[in-house]
């Protein structure tokens, strides 16, 4: 646990410095980070989704894009920020907080550094992952909160809440995951249908498309059940 306490740390502390710069910013500048941090976000998106199988993306995307609507995850996260909002955000804030909330949690919980670095953290006790993912979140955080204000800060209550929980769940599961690395088959689709999920977040930065983003992260989830079932059946994809 303790490579999350660091990161939740580091999202707070970037956060912080970001909201303080924010209010310096023209509002041209404010809307030249937002593009800029889009275009970031498509590339590793597209970087992360390519080193998967394409069936395995789309099956996932499309059997965890349902799982999500009929569960409401992106109304009970966007609840959750409005909730925060009207709880903590003042004036002008209010605006961007729950915008800011919801996507700064979808960034800094989708991906591969923060599954795998979790699964270490909780089995070994390795926190090198996390750690180096804390840095990367904390200039992420300083920089979405530059243009979206406060509500990133609280993006740091879904980090302790998902990557702590993938922590125990590993202390808890314990040896039987075996030797887990990026090259693991399951962590591989994984990662490729997480990355898929990134560049939708990509599309709301960069107001292209609007996406109910949060509904297809159960997806990301599915995707290793279906490798660890192709593997279980032998049956092979091209």
């Amino acid at each position: 646990m303790t490579g999350t306490l660091l990161n939740v740390v580091t999202v707070l502390i970037g956060a912080s410095i970001g909201v303080l710069l924010g209010s310096r910013f023209p509002e041209r500048v404010r809307q030249t980070v937002m593009a800029a941090l889009g275009i970031m976000t498509l590339i590793v998106g597209v970087s992360m989704a390519i080193t998967g199988n394409a069936l395995i993306v789309l099956f996932s995307l499309l059997i965890g894009g349902i799982v999500g609507e009929l569960m409401d995850v992106d109304g009970k996260l966007n609840a959750l920020g409005k909730w925060l909002e009207a709880k903590f955000s003042r004036g002008e804030e209010a605006g961007n907080f729950t915008k800011g909330f919801v996507t700064a949690s979808l960034v800094f919980c989708v991906g591969p550094m923060t599954i795998l670095g979790s699964i270490q953290d909780g089995l070994i006790g390795d926190n090198r992952l996390l750690a180096i993912k804390s840095l990367l979140d904390m200039f992420a955080g300083l920089a979405f909160a530059s243009t979206l204000g406060i509500g990133v800060a609280f993006a740091a209550v879904t980090v302790l809440l998902v990557q702590g929980g993938i922590a125990l769940l590993a202390m808890l599961v314990g040896s039987s995951l075996g030797v887990i690395t990026r090259e693991t088959p399951w962590i591989v689709q994984m990662t490729a249908t997480g990355g898929a999920v990134v560049i939708g977040i990509s599309l709301l930065l960069l107001d292209l498309k609007k996406i109910r983003v949060a509904n297809f992260t159960p997806a990301i989830l599915i995707a290793p059940l279906i490798q660890v079932a192709l593997e279980l059946f032998k049956i092979q994809l091209p």
